[in-house]
């Protein structure tokens, strides 16, 4: 979905557009939120939109699309994992069934963490919602710590576009780049700390 499509479904549908093409960011991640949310800001200085409803048409359309992500990973569940990697898969993938125990445990005592800064990294803040669900993280802290974390990006980044103008779409390639940069030095600071996981539960 180009950025023509993205704006054009912002100037004809208004609170109702932001709200569904947010939600379908959280299920579908390369859809950039940027972009939808800095031309939603840019928009509220040239169309009758708000800022405060603005923000919260895009922060029910953010829960509605974590909460989707959420169900689906209730769905897959954490027992049908553990039966899925004591097979073949297991074994190719090097992990045991006792590895997603671990796991669960882990994200029960530290997923506030996850789900809540998750929601300021591009693509994690779509995807934690599905360990979240797989964990059985509970679903009122679940929702409070996506709403409080989402509120937050979403407010900064509207206002942000406002405050950019009509120099927004170089706002948003400029936030883009630094958002890669940083999603890098997530994957990578996750990858040593499950290879010095496995060291130590060796």
């Amino acid at each position: 979905m180009n950025t023509t499509v993205l704006t054009d479904i912002i100037n004809q549908y208004g609170y109702w557009g932001i709200a569904f093409l947010i939600a379908i960011e959280n299920i579908f991640p390369p859809i950039p939120s940027e972009v939808v949310l800095a031309f939603t800001g840019f928009a509220t200085t040239t169309t009758n939109l708000k800022i405060l409803p603005s923000i919260l048409a895009a922060t029910i359309g953010a829960i509605i699309g974590a909460l989707f992500l959420y169900a689906l990973g209730r769905l897959i569940s954490a027992d049908r994992l553990e039966k899925w990697l004591a097979g073949r898969w297991g074994k190719i993938l090097h992990l045991k069934p006792n590895d997603i125990k671990r796991a669960a445990a882990f994200f029960q005592r530290h997923g506030g963490v996850a789900v809540f800064f998750g929601r300021f990294v591009p693509v994690i803040r779509s995807l934690i919602s599905i360990p979240a669900g797989m964990t059985g993280y509970p679903l009122p802290r679940f929702i409070l710590l996506t709403t409080l974390g989402t509120l937050i990006w979403n407010t900064v980044l509207i206002w942000l576009g406002k405050l950019a103008g009509h120099a927004w779409p170089y706002f948003v390639s400029t936030f883009e780049v630094y958002g890669k940069i940083f999603l890098l030095f997530v994957i990578i600071t996750f990858l040593i700390t499950w290879i010095i996981y496995k060291r130590k539960s060796k």
